[in-house]
């Protein structure tokens, strides 16, 4: 299998600027994240409804507290961004000595709270301008914020001033806690900024993605991230994004993460989206490392 991924890969990469501003175009017209990916006090209003994407059947009143969290306006509008990475959490990256290039972007994408700093910053880089959290971080990591909440607090100060993306309406089950988070956040007076996907732009990704053939129970977090670099960025590279044990190239064994080695969950289809990302490698509308830097 990996020989045949390879095969695939290994070619000389050259970008397609046809093929980039084909998909984003397509992107733009069926999900238009630019300018909904992120709930801001601009496209809902106090007294409107959030439908969770993944628990469709329950929805949300915005009222004025909750309304006063939401960011005031696109934090997209004015940016012109050429170069992203985006950087997954994958056990290639360990020993990669990706740190550099991974900084040298223009705007740094990242997943669900890695941990950059130490003997990590070498091979992940620091830089950060988007990171995710995932609310079932704060439940294993942090007790879910019902108890002491310096040690979340502290824990991102590695991120500096970056916009910090809860997934607060996909089920409803995640809404106070990711509230919990925005609200330590605001009484700690962290730079970080934290905002909420849109889960009618989750809603509408998945869609989109489904009638281009994949269908996995639900997206992964990389795979979203790169949906929407895709559409704010003129030039995507990916970093730690293989889901398979063995390096691509040395075939030694790797970790999940490389960080640890919790498993994925099944509700992702990660083989299935590496697939479709190794195809947007092929076609020069993003740049997939697989190797060291």
């Amino acid at each position: 299998m990996i020989d045949k991924i390879k095969q695939r890969y290994n070619h000389t990469w050259i970008k397609q600027e046809e093929n980039c501003l084909k998909l984003r175009s397509k992107l733009r017209r069926k999900c238009n994240g630019f300018d909904t990916a992120i709930v801001t006090q601009e496209n809902t209003p106090i007294g409107s409804r959030l439908v969770y994407d993944a628990d469709w059947k329950k929805n949300l009143r915005v009222t004025p507290k909750i309304f006063h969290v939401f960011t005031k306006e696109n934090p997209f509008v004015g940016k012109k961004l050429r170069t992203c990475a985006l950087v997954g959490n994958g056990g290639i990256l360990t020993d990669s000595k990706c740190g550099k290039s991974i900084d040298s972007a223009e705007f740094v994408l990242r997943c669900n709270l890695p941990p950059l700093k130490s003997d990590y910053q070498e091979h992940v880089g620091i830089k950060t301008d988007i990171v995710t959290a995932n609310p079932s971080i704060l439940l294993r990591k942090y007790e879910s914020l019902m108890n002491r909440r310096r040690p979340f607090v502290e824990s991102l100060q590695s991120y500096g001033n970056a916009l910090l993306v809860f997934p607060a309406f996909s089920y409803s089950f995640n809404t106070e806690v990711s509230l919990r988070a925005a609200y330590t956040i605001e009484d700690s007076d962290s730079p970080a900024q934290p905002v909420f996907f849109n889960p009618g732009y989750l809603r509408n990704l998945s869609i989109f993605w489904r009638s281009e053939g994949l269908k996995p129970r639900r997206l992964s977090t990389g795979f979203i991230m790169t949906s929407l670099a895709l559409e704010i960025c003129d030039h995507v590279e990916l970093y730690g994004f293989w889901p398979f044990s063995n390096h691509p190239y040395e075939l030694y064994p790797l970790s999940n993460h490389y960080y640890d080695d919790m498993k994925v969950s099944p509700m992702h289809a990660m083989p299935a989206e590496f697939n479709v990302l190794l195809k947007l490698h092929s076609e020069g509308v993003l740049k997939l490392h697989l190797g060291n830097c």
